[in-house]
C-alpha cells in the first residue's frame, strides 16, 4: 500500500515528461493516488500526449488558473471526471514574459507584465484552492513549487518577486484554510531542466552554480527528489506541517555566497 493510497490528487501544469509536475503525477500514481491533471491553451496537446506515458492514463482538464469562468466551472469538471472529492492539489503554474520581465530587465518592466507574472504565478494558488474548496471536505494538502523567493537571483527578476509572493500567499492561506484541515506548503527545488527553465534568459547558468555549491550535489535532469518531497507532503506523513517551505536543492540554500 502506497502513502497516497485512495487519495484523489489534482496536478496542474503537466506539459512535458521533463516537467516536475509530470514526475509528481507519476510518483503519486505509484503511491496509490487517483490523479487528474490540467493545462490549457496550446499546451493541452502536449499534455494529452505525455500523459499516455502514465498508467493508468489520467483525465486531462483544461484550466487557465487566471480565468474566472474556468475556475468557477472547475469543481463541476472534476466531478464529471469522476472526482467527487479532492485530497490534494499540486500548484505547478508560473509565467513571466521572458523578453520583458526576465533576463535583467527588472527596472524597465511595465506594470502590465508584472501583473501577469504575479497573477499567474502567485495569486493563482489562492484562486485554484478557492475553486477546489467545495471538493476538499476532509483533511487535505496543497503543495506548490517555488524557486527560493528569499533571495534575488540573477536574470530571474519579476519571476523571483512572483515566487516570493507565492511563498507568502501559501503562508497566509495556511492561516485561513488550516481550520478546515487543509495544509499548504511549498517545495523549493534546485534548477531542473524543464521547458519553463529553458525560457529563462541565462537560466542554464544556474546549473553551474549548483554544480559547484550544492553540498549533496545536484542533477538538473532528474526531478525525482523534488517530486518525492511533493508526494510526501501530499501524504498523511506531515499531518502538522503547514505554511512551510521545504528546500530540495542539494543543500545549496544553506551555503554562503
Amino acid at each position: 500500500m502506497g502513502i497516497l493510497e485512495g487519495k484523489n490528487i489534482l496536478v496542474t501544469g503537466v506539459t512535458m515528461n521533463t516537467s516536475i509536475a509530470f514526475r509528481v503525477a507519476e510518483l503519486a500514481q505509484a503511491e496509490g493516488a487517483n490523479v487528474v491533471v490540467s493545462n490549457f491553451g496550446r499546451a493541452m496537446g502536449l499534455t494529452r500526449r505525455v500523459v499516455k506515458k502514465l498508467d493508468p492514463v489520467p483525465p486531462v482538464l483544461e484550466l487557465n488558473a487566471t480565468d474566472a469562468e474556468q475556475l468557477a466551472a472547475l469543481a463541476d469538471q472534476l466531478r464529471e471526471a469522476g472526482f467527487d472529492r479532492l485530497d490534494g492539489i499540486v500548484h505547478a503554474i508560473a509565467y513571466a514574459n521572458p523578453e520583458t520581465a526576465l533576463g535583467g530587465n527588472f527596472m524597465t518592466t511595465e506594470w502590465e507584465d508584472v501583473a501577469t507574472a504575479l497573477h499567474t504565478s502567485a495569486y493563482s494558488l489562492v484562486s485554484l484552492v478557492r475553486a477546489c474548496k467545495p471538493l476538499m471536505t476532509g483533511p487535505g494538502s496543497v503543495v506548490g513549487l517555488t524557486f527560493d523567493g528569499s533571495v534575488a537571483w540573477p536574470t530571474y527578476d519579476w519571476m523571483g518577486v512572483a515566487k516570493a509572493a507565492l511563498e507568502g500567499a501559501s503562508r497566509y492561506m495556511a492561516r485561513y484554510v488550516g481550520p478546515d484541515g487543509i495544509r499548504t506548503n511549498m517545495v523549493s527545488a534546485g534548477p531542473i531542466d524543464t521547458l519553463a527553465k529553458k525560457a529563462i534568459p541565462g537560466g542554464s547558468e544556474f546549473n553551474d552554480v549548483w554544480a559547484t555549491r550544492a553540498p549533496l550535489g545536484w542533477d538538473p535532469t532528474d526531478a525525482t527528489a523534488t517530486a518525492k518531497a511533493v508526494v510526501a507532503l501530499l501524504s498523511d506523513w506531515f499531518p502538522m506541517t503547514t505554511g512551510e517551505v521545504i528546500h530540495v536543492d542539494g543543500g545549496l540554500h544553506a551555503t554562503g555566497a
